[in-house]
């Protein structure tokens, strides 16, 4: 955990504005992909759809390279946790996928994610998604002026306990800017009072993985791969947020256009 308040980035209004344009690009490749999936389609073609939106709206897909990742998206399938390859495998009926996308826009980041169906899915997955995204938004809720970093984290952990679900410990959120990855980390689970305080112009990553069932994982031999030790489904949500005097502002929401 990243302390003191000299450590963690503030974003002045020109750097804000840029990260809003990121974040839209982002939020637009989510839109599209959300209402195209669907069964027998590869997770290449999407990787392939979201570099060609991105790239039309003037941007620079984030993680492509980033630390030798070959894709643009991260799509992570049933239990995939995060940084499954796009490839040739195609969606099945009754699958979850999960999308995570990152686009810069003149030197500033925007990163989101979202747990899609894969046409009908059976009731404890859509509850699945349901409380993941209810973490999320627990989180968000709970992000303002003069509080501590751990209030995010325990909102998040509330809303996954109070639905029975697993948080998923080794992975969270993360400080964002002109770096994908600025402290502080965010965990998705702890006490309210840890963690630096926040202030309006700091920004973050929010990213609640919640598991039907064990909240341990492994990586698999693509070394990227992350999944639950125990095969059981997990979700991920995330948005990028600005901390403001008012509360957050998600920046990764799309305007209607």
């Amino acid at each position: 955990m990243v302390r003191g308040r000299s450590k963690v980035p503030v974003k002045n209004a020109e750097e804000l504005s840029l990260m809003r344009r990121a974040g839209q690009i982002v939020a637009e490749v989510l839109y599209e992909l959300q209402g195209q999936i669907e069964p027998g389609m590869t997770t290449r073609r999407l990787d392939e759809i979201a570099e060609t939106i991105i790239r039309d709206m003037g941007g620079v897909p984030s993680f492509k390279g980033y630390l030798g990742y070959p894709a643009t998206i991260c799509a992570s399938i049933n239990e995939e946790v995060v940084h499954g390859i796009p490839s040739t495998r195609r969606l099945k009926e009754g699958d979850i996928v999960s999308v995570d996308v990152g686009a810069i826009w003149q030197g500033y980041q925007g990163d989101a994610a979202l747990t899609v169906p894969v046409g009908e899915v059976e009731e404890s997955l859509w509850s699945l998604l349901a409380t993941t995204q209810h973490a999320l938004e627990a989180g968000i809720a709970a992000a303002r002026a003069g509080v501590r970093l751990g209030a995010i984290s325990h909102a998040i952990e509330g809303a996954a306990e109070e639905a029975g679900l697993s948080v998923i410990r080794e992975y969270g959120g993360h400080g964002i800017g002109q770096q994908m990855h600025e402290p502080p980390n965010v965990p998705n689970w702890g006490p309210p009072n840890r963690g630096v305080t926040l202030e309006a112009g700091m920004t973050f990553a929010l990213e609640p993985m919640l598991a039907l069932c064990g909240a341990e994982t492994k990586v698999l031999s693509d070394h990227w791969t992350v999944v639950t030790a125990d095969s059981c489904p997990s979700a991920h949500f995330e948005h990028t947020i600005a901390i403001t005097k008012d509360g957050a502002e998600i920046l990764t929401r799309r305007q209607e256009r």
